[in-house]
């Protein structure tokens, strides 16, 4: 499989689809991920938006911070425990995360589109399985500083 990437990137970049939109929108790649999670999924604690975007709970503080300011996000107190800090999109943050979910789309259309119907069927029935995989297993600690 990896030799099967490695040549693929050869002849196409690998390059994350979104990453164009990071100069457009003037967001950095984690912030766009960040955006796009909460574009899917709704307002999400501090927690959950650092294990999504793949970075430590310290360094989600800092893209928030940067999302906040650029008028992207908003920070929330959970009305039930004053602890748990819950990040939603503003508007600008809403029209961000369109255009990326639009853009995913696009790239992933294109993507398939290579493809023959029965072996876009057989790719999206393995990724199925995989998901379902993934969704059995126990979710991974949480990382201590």
């Amino acid at each position: 499989m990896m030799e099967l990437l490695v040549e693929a990137g050869r002849r196409n970049s690998l390059r994350d689809p979104l990453a164009q939109l990071t100069e457009t929108l003037e967001l950095t790649p984690p912030q766009l991920h960040g955006v796009l999670w909460l574009g899917l999924d709704g307002p999400l604690s501090m927690g959950e938006l650092a294990r999504r975007v793949g970075v430590t709970e310290k360094t989600i503080t800092g893209i928030v911070d940067r999302l906040e300011r650029e008028g992207y996000a908003q920070r929330e107190r959970d009305a039930l425990d004053r602890r748990v800090v819950h990040v939603r999109l503003t508007p600008r943050g809403r029209e961000a995360s369109d255009r990326v979910h639009a853009q995913a789309q696009e790239s992933l259309g294109h993507f398939l589109g290579l493809l023959e119907p029965e072996d876009r069927t057989a790719l999206v029935r393995i990724f199925e399985k995989l998901v379902g995989r993934l969704s059995a297993r126990p979710a991974p600690l949480p990382e201590t500083p």
